[in-house]
């Protein structure tokens, strides 16, 4: 991989992580009653992803839907059987019991966005349109109605928002 390539994959992560950050910080303005502050924050971040979708167009990173979607199943896949468990490990040896819920969470959420885009993946042109509902307090998504309990936090149905 040249230098010119691992500089946009390095842009594009910073430009990702600036757009998440962004939209929690303007999260927080709002609940402060801080709406110019929050307006700022949501703009920054529009343009944030502007820019991580300009470098991934530049890395040719963005197949065809099916391309994706394996690459999405391989990203997952990676995460829920390296990255977190290692993680995990080092947070209860640091005795961080909030980081280790945080992996914990993500790691069994990860195991449920690889299912599903292995059934997406198997069913491409027949898939049936249905409804995602995803948990405020660990991301667990759901495919169809939002269940009455999540099955990986315990919170309640009303933790569920429907996704776009």
């Amino acid at each position: 991989m040249s230098k010119t390539e691992q500089n946009l994959w390095a842009a594009f992560a910073g430009e990702s992580q600036a757009n998440r950050k962004y939209l929690a910080f303007a999260a927080q303005a709002e609940k402060e009653g801080l709406i110019q502050a929050a307006k700022l924050f949501r703009a920054a971040a529009a343009a944030e992803t502007i820019h991580a979708h300009a470098h991934l167009r530049v890395l040719k990173a963005v197949g065809s839907t099916l391309e994706n979607l394996k690459a999405a199943l391989q990203g997952e896949t990676d995460e829920f059987v390296s990255m977190y468990p290692t993680m995990i490990t080092e947070a209860e040896a640091d005795g961080n019991k909030a980081a280790r819920q945080s992996f914990t969470y993500a790691n069994e959420v990860e195991k449920v966005h690889a299912a599903l885009y292995q059934k997406a993946i198997d069913t491409l042109h027949s898939m049936t349109e249905c409804d995602y509902y995803i948990c405020k307090v660990c991301g667990h998504t759901h495919e169809g109605a939002a269940p009455e309990k999540c099955p990986v936090c315990g919170a309640n149905a009303n933790a569920f928002f429907k996704a776009d």
